[in-house]
């Protein structure tokens, strides 16, 4: 029997209570500490998880506990700091997004991760989400005909964040889908917002993705939202995917309507667009928590030695074109040509 591999967590605040959850249930995993700066925060885990040893001292975690990996869920501007001294010290890790405050920052922790044969991975979770593989498996197949336009909107009431913006904090999730998706990177990025409540930390953004072939995604992302919004709709040549990640048990739909110009006409009487509208149907997908099956790939690719779905190279394109969204921001919405824009995102398949 395999030994399993020993982590431990440091960031107990808004999402790392779930990573802890999820990585002490796997059965190749022993969680062995979680780290805070924050007793307060500590306290309450201890009462959750009095089999795991519980820090505010990080070197601690990092070299007096025996771990062999680490997982980053503190706020973003420390994203870097722990992940390298993480990766430094011989640790696997797993960081949460976005992956660093800037791309120079990604580069440093990729680089340091393939010098040390460690497994870099960030935490892209709707991408181990079954109705994104579904999402996936349905336009690779062709059923949809070629993509027109994606429109994404992430919207809600708060929680403000005090270190970076409405877009920094929603919009990745909504990128990884999209680059996912498309499979490239964008040739373009637009992006414009307000800061209404905290001055210079827009609490409201609408990004814009320009791709090839007339491609494009516009993602709206919110913080003074009265109703909690996740919706994502894939417009393609034959039919139509609304992503509603709210709905319990629909989260999907696939609308079989599409509109087509005739291609030859003589006259502006002939000329008559082609509207056809079909029937809606509900593709069945399995429930089960992403994260779980995130959490999952990161001990198989510490294990099997493989390249994560979510690599440091995903994190890195993704800080990138939210370093061009905030570019474009200063520039009241201005076009930032996106470096790199021709290159196609690499294939993988994604875990189950």
């Amino acid at each position: 029997m395999k030994e399993p591999i020993v982590v431990g967590v440091v960031g107990c605040g808004y999402w790392g209570p779930n990573l802890v959850r999820n990585f002490r249930g796997l059965p190749n995993c022993h969680l062995r500490a979680m780290c805070d700066v924050s007793e307060a925060r500590l306290k309450h885990m201890r009462s959750l998880y009095s089999d795991v040893e519980a820090m505010t001292d990080f070197e601690h975690l990092l070299n007096g506990v025996g771990l062999d990996a680490v997982v980053v869920a503190a706020p973003v501007k420390h994203h870097y700091s722990l992940a390298k001294a993480s990766l430094l010290s011989g640790k696997h890790t797993l960081i949460e997004k976005p992956m660093a405050s800037s791309s120079a920052e990604c580069e440093e922790l990729i680089e340091i991760a393939e010098r040390n044969g460690l497994v870099l991975m960030v935490g892209h979770t709707f991408l181990y989400s079954a109705p994104v593989r579904r999402i996936t498996e349905i336009i690779q197949a062709g059923d949809i005909g070629e993509i027109r336009y994606i429109n994404s909107r992430r919207l809600n009431l708060g929680l403000f964040q005090k270190d970076i913006n409405v877009a920094w904090d929603l919009a990745p999730h909504d990128i990884s889908i999209i680059l996912h998706i498309l499979g490239e990177l964008p040739l373009v990025v637009n992006c414009q917002g307000n800061a209404h409540v905290t001055p210079g930390i827009e609490d409201v953004t609408n990004i814009s993705l320009s791709f090839r072939y007339k491609r494009f995604a516009t993602i709206q992302s919110s913080w003074l939202e009265p109703r909690k919004i996740r919706e994502m709709t894939i417009v393609g040549t034959r039919r139509m995917i609304v992503y509603d990640d709210l709905q319990t048990h629909e989260k999907l739909r696939i609308y079989d309507v599409r509109v087509e110009r005739p291609p030859h006409y003589d006259t502006f009487a002939d000329f008559h667009y082609s509207y056809h509208y079909g029937d809606s149907y509900i593709p069945h997908i399995k429930q089960e928590e992403p994260l779980k099956t995130e959490c999952q790939h990161f001990l198989d690719c510490i294990e099997k030695g493989i390249k994560p779905l979510t690599s440091g190279y995903e994190g890195l394109q993704l800080v990138k074109i939210l370093e061009a969204a905030s570019s474009s921001l200063k520039a009241q919405g201005g076009p930032i040509t996106f470096s790199r824009s021709h290159e196609t995102m690499r294939a993988q398949p994604i875990p189950v």
